[in-house]
């Protein structure tokens, strides 16, 4: 294997020196590299993970990606995880409106990713994984694809493969931009490394005023940004199938007048406020069913010992469903990847999880998009735009802890009125605010096309 890209100079891309930070971040990813590149290959030869990936992650890709990208212009996206993958899909269908004959290549950093991004592009949009942000690896994936563009969605700001795009003539652009209060003061303790690597992009297309306001505080140029919403909310509306709602509540064995919390994403020290409320909801509507969706489903063992211990019987999404048993408890804990949006579908009330503890929540507007009503803790930070649309809304509603949790499910289960109405201007709400997509990709395109 060798590295046999095309270097190009200084003087055929955008001149620009080498500054210290980025010389610092070479020697520092360089010396990393070598440290523990020993190691890695004795995990690899003894687990065999990563061993059908590696090549694209040191910037070797298939050719045969190469080869099928064949118009113009050509457009590199990459979205790291699952939940960049869902914002590309809109970005991407307005993309090929703006510019039918326009090549796109997509990376991801996760496999979880990755086979989204193939279930939902097939072979419209050639998948591969990330290069490894060193000098290198970068080089060669990008003298191989040869982009004319280089679109990093969200909160991906990667300085070595910035700089070489960069330094290479290749346009960049951050799309659906956020930077969230908590990682905000990350950033500015190494703001002067930050805006070097930030010069290096060509255009900002934010999704909030705060987003906007923060990128600036880390030393972007406020000339290079733009406002345009988040794309998160044009694919919602499509998803949503009332067949998906049927088929997920027979699944689940459940009664469509059965009264459902489901508890989304949750992390870590919020299924015991979870269950502590729940059982007070119990004392009033006995029959109310509770499922619980880690964030990380091999929690799976351990909230099952929690529930246990509180005397409630349990069963797991991975014992129930066609060919096995059929769904007895009234608390299910759902150990199974890609399932939480539609098991939404057959909620009642959702708690959005990761927001009693100060981890920053999880999307509201996933179940707002079903029309449900909608409970989050105070850690929002992370969707602070989709807080605020579901608040102005009169759709959105905030407990602080058990107590507060049990009384709010109450009151709205005594009011079925209201559940109705709730979940109807949630639903409003993400409907009100779709076509941030188009925003983005008419971003896209102007840096493309401007004199």
């Amino acid at each position: 294997m060798s590295f046999d890209f095309v270097f190009v100079p200084y003087g055929k891309g955008r001149d620009k020196p080498m500054s210290i930070f980025y010389m610092a971040y070479i020697i520092l990813t360089s010396g990393l590299l070598l440290l523990f590149s020993p190691f890695f290959c004795v995990y690899v030869a003894v687990t065999g993970r990563y061993k059908h990936n590696i090549k694209e992650r040191l910037g070797f890709l298939p050719g045969n990606v190469i080869k099928s990208l064949s118009g113009y212009p050509r457009i590199w996206i990459h979205a790291a995880s699952l939940g960049e993958v869902k914002v590309a899909s809109p970005i991407i269908k307005a993309l090929r409106n703006l510019m039918p004959e326009c090549s796109i290549i997509l990376s991801t950093n996760t496999a979880h990713g990755r086979n989204l991004a193939i279930e939902t592009f097939g072979c419209e949009v050639p998948v591969v994984y990330a290069p490894v942000d060193f000098i290198l690896t970068v080089r060669k994936a990008l003298s191989s694809v040869s982009p004319d563009v280089m679109v990093f969605l969200e909160t991906e700001l990667w300085p070595g493969w910035l700089f070489e795009a960069h330094r290479m003539g290749i346009k960049t652009a951050l799309v659906n931009g956020r930077i969230s209060q908590r990682s905000i003061k990350r950033y500015l303790r190494l703001r002067p490394f930050f805006r070097d690597v930030l010069s290096n992009l060509d255009i900002f297309s934010m999704i909030l005023d705060g987003d906007a306001d923060r990128i600036k505080k880390m030393g972007a140029v406020p000339e290079k940004i733009e406002i345009n919403g988040n794309a998160k909310y044009d694919l919602l509306t499509t998803l949503i199938c009332p067949s998906l709602k049927e088929e997920t509540r027979q699944a689940l064995n459940l009664k469509e007048s059965q009264r459902v919390i489901v508890a989304g994403s949750t992390r870590n020290g919020e299924e015991e406020i979870i269950l502590d409320a729940y059982e007070k909801v119990l004392r009033q509507f006995s029959d109310t069913v509770l499922i619980i969706v880690p964030r990380h489903i091999e929690r799976a063992r351990f909230i099952g010992s929690l529930i246990g211990r509180r005397g409630l019987g349990y069963q797991c999404r991975t014992g129930i469903g066609r060919g096995k048993a059929n769904r007895t408890e009234n608390v299910l804990i759902v150990d199974t990847f890609g399932e939480l949006f539609k098991i939404y579908s057959i909620a009642t009330i959702v708690f959005c999880g990761a927001s009693l503890v100060s981890l920053g929540g999880q999307n509201p507007l996933e179940p707002a998009a079903w029309g449900k009503v909608v409970f989050y803790g105070p850690s929002m930070d992370n969707f602070l735009d989709a807080k605020t649309l579901l608040e102005d809304a009169g759709a959105g509603v905030q407990v602080s802890g058990a107590r507060e949790m049990a009384e709010k499910v109450i009151w709205f289960f005594s009011r079925p009125h209201e559940i109705k109405s709730y979940g109807e201007r949630a639903r409003e709400s993400v409907i009100k605010n779709r076509a941030a997509a188009e925003k983005h990709a008419t971003v896209i395109y102007r840096l493309l096309y401007r004199r």
